[in-house]
């Protein structure tokens, strides 16, 4: 797996997770939102569901994961997954490493400074 190929795995997932603190800084950067109902949004998403989105993006993590060993690895069937039962492990922690990595420094770093520039947050 090239690290191309774990990155197009991870990215999607990781942008769902990130919904919760994401989603107000776009409504404000578009217009839809005031900063003050956006500073509302972020802190009931991120303080009361952040749980919810970690598991969706990690379920979708998952899912994602799986969809690329069958169709650019080639593993349909258990016979295919236990022999290539090293392979399939080292590809899963590669890609929740990254996975774990990237939304933290997107949310915590991108994310956070974005809302930061729109006053979203202090």
């Amino acid at each position: 797996m090239h690290i191309k190929d774990i990155f197009k795995v991870s990215a999607l997932p990781v942008f769902v997770a990130s919904l919760c603190c994401l989603s107000p800084v776009i409504l404000v950067s578009l217009g839809l939102a005031s900063v003050s109902f956006g500073a509302s949004l972020a802190t009931t998403l991120y303080g009361t569901y952040k749980w919810a989105f970690r598991a969706v993006g990690l379920v979708l993590l998952a899912v994602s994961l799986v969809t690329y060993l069958r169709r650019q690895k080639g593993i349909c069937t258990m016979d295919d997954a236990v022999r290539r039962k090293n392979e399939i492990i080292n590809l899963v922690a590669i890609t929740l490493v990254t996975g774990v990595v990237s939304y933290i420094f997107f949310l915590y770093v991108v994310v956070h400074y974005a809302g930061v520039l729109l006053s979203l947050w202090a």
